[in-house]
């Protein structure tokens, strides 16, 4: 189905309450209107408490059926995804899938270095999409600005913090919205509960052994 960026960019930025937050998916209340937005792990990890405000960088994406927004919690997630978005084959939830994998400097490291395999290891990537990744953005991966979170933004020690049973949930949760079936993503938060590692760790943490684990296992 066609898809394009909205070239109006009716919406750019947007501020607000968060009213719900879940891997991958956040509910920001401005003015008293709900606007769901579609977000990567990266920015998923960063958000502050449900009820605190919070400020987006937003891409509009615009399909025959459907307007969605996605949010970034810093403008070179935003600029990696706009740079995904225009290889053929990438639409936004692949893209969203290859941040929540790869920061913006780890993505260029890979492009950089031809590393078609740590793309390729992506669910839903493929060999020959992480290929069209590495060739058509080898020229432009210098553009992406890597800019730090602003001041004050909260980080997952205070947003999205470990709570026992309730953080490893969040975590298979979130290995699934990456496109992990249900039975390995338990399997690899599962590994890691095990050894110990998971106790008192903080939710970012715990995906990232897990998809550690994950990855090994490609």
């Amino acid at each position: 189905m066609a898809r394009r960026v909205a070239e109006d960019v009716l919406i750019a930025t947007l501020s607000g309450k968060l009213q719900a937050r879940e891997p991958g998916r956040i509910v920001v209340d401005t003015g008293g209107v709900g606007y769901e937005v579609f977000i990567p792990l990266s920015t998923y990890y960063r958000l502050p408490p449900i009820g605190a405000e919070v400020f987006l960088e937003v891409r509009q994406v615009v399909r025959e059926d459907a307007l969605s927004l996605y949010g970034f919690l810093s403008a070179g997630e935003k600029r990696a995804f706009d740079l995904l978005m225009q290889v053929q084959h990438v639409g936004p939830k692949l893209a969203l899938a290859i941040l929540s994998t790869l920061t913006p400097a780890e993505l260029v490291a890979a492009i950089g270095r031809e590393d078609v395999d740590r793309i390729d290891a992506v669910p839903g990537v493929g060999p020959k999409v992480a290929e069209r990744i590495v060739r058509e953005l080898r020229d432009k991966a210098a553009e992406l600005k890597l800019i730090a979170p602003a001041p004050g933004a909260a980080t997952a020690t205070s947003a999205a913090g470990g709570d026992g049973a309730g953080a490893l949930d969040d975590a298979v949760s979130a290995l699934v919205n990456l496109g992990y079936k249900p039975a390995e993503a338990k399997r690899a938060v599962d590994s890691v509960a095990a050894d110990g590692s998971a106790e008192g760790v903080e939710l970012e943490a715990i995906i990232r052994k897990s998809l550690a684990v994950l990855l090994s296992e490609r």
